[in-house]
């Protein structure tokens, strides 16, 4: 039989339409009954943002792509056009599903709750002064009417602003019509919450109040037809960065260039005159694809409002409390803990005070001599950078500020100039390449008055918030030859001092992508040899068409593949002869996956690394990031089976990728089992594990072999 080219466009998945799929599978979440119902009006607000930046990162370049005439073919064998034609076609197909949602499932179902969204004319007595007061105090002194003609032109539109546009005539000359425009204030609530009536909760959005004064505000024109719109900009950041002089002054000025880059998008009300539409269409410049007529509320987004102004616990998640690290009773603080042993946290699960605690301690203790940190994404009123910046008037401190991590730069850029402003060392990475990987090390003389190197290393950013609903890996570790690597990463983060070997670590861009490969290349070679031979990974994209080629080959060898990727998956698994032994499945649920495990069987010697990177070109050739390996044996079998094995046996919140690109529920395929199966959710399991409420033997029985625990030998007196 000759055997199938692993270069066939057929064997990739389409990169736009799998993103597509994994917010489909967030929307199942807003529609899953078993949720409890704000958090699925959560779930629907969340598929809402993450459209908002797929077609201001995603589309706005894929739209670039074809007005600068490309036709390059991708490695689904799709041109730039056609792949407009098939996101056109999702997207559209994706917005009628979640209004779907909203209109015949969240919301009524919220109005048997008693939690009810209203309009002007459902108002009582009250509540219509309530709302007249509220307009007169805050609202109207902020909006700005605007009539379109020579001498006003259409107004620039910023990203994402709500408005409301008007089909106006002059009631004198009725001859002619015009475009009225209403920006609708950002500063504003995008929810107002009225007075109650008989114990229900009303609300009201802020844009039908606007609506509703839009006849005082245009007093001697006939408003022939309104409707709410927002446009959606290309929010790409242009850089030339080898051109630059000060990558901050570069960044900042891009960021004022975003919220006015070409439109991508026009949302508008369902019912809106068509003349309005084209004459819309015409002003933005756009397709007629690109027109998204909502069924509904414009921006989704805003229903977040509901989640957080709503005072009822029976209708969210059971408040979670993390587990807490607990030190020996030997050791006097958490660096003589490091000192004896790895440890290993998995947030939000543990939780990440103990984060925060190492770098506060380690800012405080005097006998730390100097700080070095990477800083991606952080909370706004950040802890650890407090920390660094009360350091810093004591010892070294260094921070290697990302400032072009996206929608995070104007964040950072502020945190830049704090930290330099309090006499840490800042600096912003290399031309070219974002720093992507977290890292944090510490350079301290013990009591012994030996100096060592203490490291945290870990796959999520160092963001305090987040981490309370980002599921992510910490190594705290005093390893000699694990944390004298890190120091090789910062020398290169700030000098671009490369060294021959940055062993145990393997680091992007530099010897990442070809270690991966091998390791991959080398189950392949144990499973020819008839020795044990297992791939499990866990990341959130899965992309470089080389490690796809490298894992059919060793699914042809025979590697038993087990992949957990959240989001973009470009693998097709279960072709015959190609992926037979490739399993992919997509964990969405209360947390978001986020961390990044990487198990090999390797003939019985198995290997865990842990890190900051997925499988993404990006990753591997245009970003500093750093996978790590795990050595302690008791750290290897807690990842091993308690954290990966849980989440394959999950069999509620799973998904299961077909050869299709489909994606079907574990609990459907649970379903056509003949024998009964439990039901397991893997981030219901590790939370009740963190609460000591049940133990690892909890999880369902797999036919893979498991392990007894291995247990740390004494030692002698």
């Amino acid at each position: 039989m000759v055997r199938r080219s692993l270069d066939d466009p057929s064997l990739v998945l389409n990169r736009e339409a799998s993103w597509l799929a994994f917010n489909r599978r967030v929307l199942e979440e807003a529609e899953n009954p078993r949720n409890p119902l704000l958090e699925r009006v959560k779930f629907l607000a969340i598929t809402a943002r993450n459209l908002d930046e797929f077609f201001e990162i995603r589309i706005g370049g894929l739209i670039q792509r074809i007005e600068d005439g490309q036709t390059d073919i991708g490695p689904d064998g799709r041109t730039p056009q056609q792949e407009a034609q098939l996101v056109a076609q999702l997207t559209h197909e994706f917005m009628r599903d979640q209004y779907r949602c909203w209109n015949l499932s969240l919301r009524p179902e919220l109005a048997r709750e008693g939690i009810r969204v209203v309009g002007m004319r459902d108002l009582t007595p009250e509540q219509r002064a309530f709302v007249s007061d509220y307009c007169e105090r805050e609202l109207d002194p902020l909006l700005t009417p605007v009539t379109v003609d020579p001498s006003h032109p259409f107004p620039r539109v910023i990203n994402k602003a709500l408005c409301q546009a008007l089909l106006l005539r002059r009631r004198r000359r009725a001859s002619s019509t015009y475009m009225g425009v209403v920006t609708v204030p950002r500063v504003l609530p995008r929810l107002i919450k009225l007075p109650p009536r008989n114990g229900t909760e009303d609300y009201i959005f802020l844009a039908d109040l606007v609506a509703s004064h839009t006849v005082d505000m245009y007093r001697g024109y006939e408003i022939i037809s309104e409707a709410a719109f927002r446009v959606t900009r290309n929010s790409n950041l242009y850089l030339q960065e080898e051109e630059s002089r000060n990558l901050l002054e570069s960044v900042r000025i891009e960021l004022h260039n975003r919220r006015k880059g070409d439109a991508v998008r026009l949302e508008i009300e369902a019912d809106a005159n068509p003349e309005m539409v084209e004459r819309l269409r015409g002003y933005f410049e756009m397709e007629s694809w690109q027109i998204y007529r909502t069924d509904g509320p414009v921006n989704l987004s805003r229903l977040f409002h509901f989640y957080d102004e709503t005072e009822r616990p029976d209708l969210k998640f059971k408040p979670f409390v993390a587990r807490d690290l607990q030190l020996n009773r030997k050791s006097q603080d958490i660096f003589e803990e490091i000192r004896h042993r790895d440890i290993l946290l998995h947030h939000p699960y543990d939780s990440y005070n103990s984060v925060v605690g190492f770098i506060r301690t380690a800012a405080e203790d005097p006998n730390v001599l100097s700080i070095k940190q990477t800083l991606y994404r952080t909370s706004e009123n950040s802890p650890i950078v407090q920390a660094l910046i009360e350091a810093a008037a004591k010892k070294e401190v260094t921070v290697v500020v990302e400032v072009k991590a996206r929608f995070d730069e104007a964040s950072n850029i502020r945190w830049a100039r704090s930290l330099e402003d309090a006499g840490v060392q800042v600096f912003h990475g290399l031309v070219g390449l974002k720093t992507h990987c977290k890292l944090a090390l510490m350079v301290r003389k013990d009591p012994d008055n030996q100096t060592r190197l203490y490291a945290h290393l870990g796959t999520g950013n160092y963001n305090s918030i987040t981490a309370t609903y980002y599921t992510d890996l910490s190594l705290l570790t005093a390893d000699p030859e694990m944390t004298s690597a890190v120091h090789g990463v910062f020398n290169f983060l700030t000098a671009y001092a490369e060294r021959p070997s940055y062993s145990p670590l393997l680091v992007a861009p530099i010897d990442l992508a070809e270690r991966s490969i091998n390791l991959i290349a080398r189950e392949a070679d144990h499973a020819r040899h008839g020795r044990p031979a297992r791939i499990i990974v866990k990341m959130n994209s899965l992309l470089d068409r080389n490690i796809v080629r490298e894992l059919y080959r060793a699914s042809q060898a025979g590697v038993q593949i087990d992949l957990m990727v959240r989001g973009i998956c470009g693998l097709r698994p279960g072709v015959r002869g190609v992926s037979d032994h490739i399993k992919v499945r997509s964990i969405v649920g209360r947390f978001l996956e986020h961390s990044r495990i990487f198990y090999f069987a390797n003939g019985g010697e198995e290997e865990i690394y842990v890190g900051s990177a997925d499988w993404m070109p990006r990753n591997l050739l245009e970003r500093v990031e750093t996978l790590f390996p795990i050595k302690d044996p008791m750290l290897k079998h807690r990842i091993r089976f308690e954290i990966l094995e849980a989440y394959l046996a999950d069999n509620t919140r799973a998904r299961i990728l077909q050869s299709d690109g489909t994606y079907v529920s574990a609990d459907a395929l649970r379903s056509r089992s003949p024998t009964r199966i439990v039901h397991f959710n893997a981030q219901e399991f590790l939370s009740a594990l963190s609460e000591g409420k049940v133990t690892p033997d909890a999880i369902p029985a797999l036919p893979v072999p498991r392990r007894r625990a291995i247990r740390r030998p004494v030692k002698a007196k």
